[in-house]
């Protein structure tokens, strides 16, 4: 007989559990499946059979990673499919019986907040490359942050023995201190050279600006004579690290290209980059944050409350009217949006009124920032719906 049921999945990497509930909440499955094809083909199967043409709807607090394959499968089986963030499912925890947590209870909670909850966001095929531009914009984001903790460890290794050299460059923007890094790099060392040894050496692997760099390099090995303890070992330290750091960049460089190359397949692409502050990177993070499907929002002022740019009331009692910014929100998209923003209150006149605007009705930098970021978003929304360009209106 047709019935009315909800499946509710605990994602993991190697296996989900399973939890199917009716109208009464009774549960009617209760499984562990492994992350696999032949595994998860049979699940959806036995569930399917279950509701035996009633209607189904499946919920899960996964929308990528380790859940990719099942999301994948599942809509390709055309069936409904809700997705519940992990940390509704932690809070609505507290809600029910008993203190203790398995996969089973999770996923027997994701099934009832299904079947009790009419606000949840049902899940869709993603975009090839929104989801492409995901996995890349998250790869550069790891090599960022690898980059930046490698130069943390050569300035910190570098200070022990050689400070005057630390303090002489920029090492995260100069890759011509970086190179003089990987083989010149304790003050002896360096005080054995004279300027046009250095120079050309530095030339010869096409170093930018050799001369000066080498005569900065030269000037901080003069300033110190004395051999700290562990400078050996240091200094081979630091070389390896300079190479890492270069390493790094180059691949930067090559995600970059990959990024670039399907952000402009994108059929949203040039209405992105024609918005002032938006760029490749800044656009490709916002297809990646969005899933490059504005439909899924409904609405402007819900696509700002994912972005976290929308206030929410903090009202209790006789205290009402107040407004705080949400704790909850997608911080990437918040990043590529307030950063373009940023970008445009310094270049675009029409933006930058609308800063001074609110800074003139006394608001801090950020709180301006977040209002014409918020402001924006209003604006590439029609545009997106529209599809058309950015046209700039008269500064007032």
């Amino acid at each position: 007989m047709p019935q009315q049921l909800w499946a509710g999945i605990d994602a993991g990497k190697t296996a989900h559990h399973c939890v199917v509930i009716d109208t009464d909440g009774k549960r009617r499955l209760s499984r562990r499946i492994g992350n696999d094809e032949t595994e998860l083909t049979g699940l959806i199967n036995q569930v399917v059979a279950l509701a035996d043409g009633g209607e189904l709807i499946w919920a899960i607090d996964l929308n990528h990673g380790g859940a990719a394959l099942l999301i994948t499968l599942l809509l390709a089986r055309e069936q409904q499919l809700l997705y519940i963030p992990g940390r509704v499912v932690h809070h609505a925890a507290a809600g029910y019986r008993g203190s203790g947590k398995s996969d089973a209870k999770d996923a027997a909670i994701i099934a009832d907040q299904a079947r009790m909850r009419r606000d949840l966001q049902p899940l869709r095929a993603g975009d090839e490359i929104a989801v492409e531009l995901r996995i890349l914009t998250a790869h550069r984001t790891d090599l960022s942050c690898d980059r930046t903790r490698a130069i943390n460890r050569l300035r910190a290794t570098l200070v022990e023995y050689f400070p005057a050299l630390e303090r002489a460059f920029d090492y995260s923007k100069s890759k011509a201190a970086l190179i003089l890094l990987t083989d010149h790099n304790t003050p002896d060392g360096l005080r054995a050279l004279d300027l046009g040894t250095l120079t050309t050496w530095l030339r010869a692997r096409k170093a930018r600006n050799a001369s000066a760099v080498a005569a900065t390099a030269l000037a901080a090995a003069g300033a110190q004579h004395t051999l700290v303890p562990g400078q050996q070992i240091a200094a081979a330290m630091v070389a390896r690290l300079a190479k890492e750091v270069m390493r790094l960049d180059d691949e930067i460089g090559d995600t970059e290209t990959l990024i670039e190359q399907r952000f402009r397949r994108h059929r949203h692409a040039p209405i992105i980059v024609s918005m002032p502050g938006f760029g490749i990177l800044l656009g490709a993070e916002f297809l990646a944050a969005t899933g490059g499907d504005m439909t899924v929002f409904g609405t402007a002022d819900r696509l700002a409350g994912v972005a976290g740019l929308a206030p929410v009331p903090r009202d209790s009692g006789q205290i009402s009217g107040n407004l705080k910014r949400p704790r909850r929100y997608d911080r990437r998209l918040l990043r590529a949006c307030y950063l373009a923003a940023l970008v445009a209150a310094r270049h675009d006149p029409v933006s930058h009124s609308y800063y001074s605007r609110k800074k003139a009705e006394g608001k801090r930098h950020i709180q301006a920032v977040l209002a014409l970021a918020r402001r924006r978003l209003n604006v590439l929304w029609a545009m997106l719906r529209e599809h058309k360009t950015y046209q700039a209106a008269p500064a007032t």
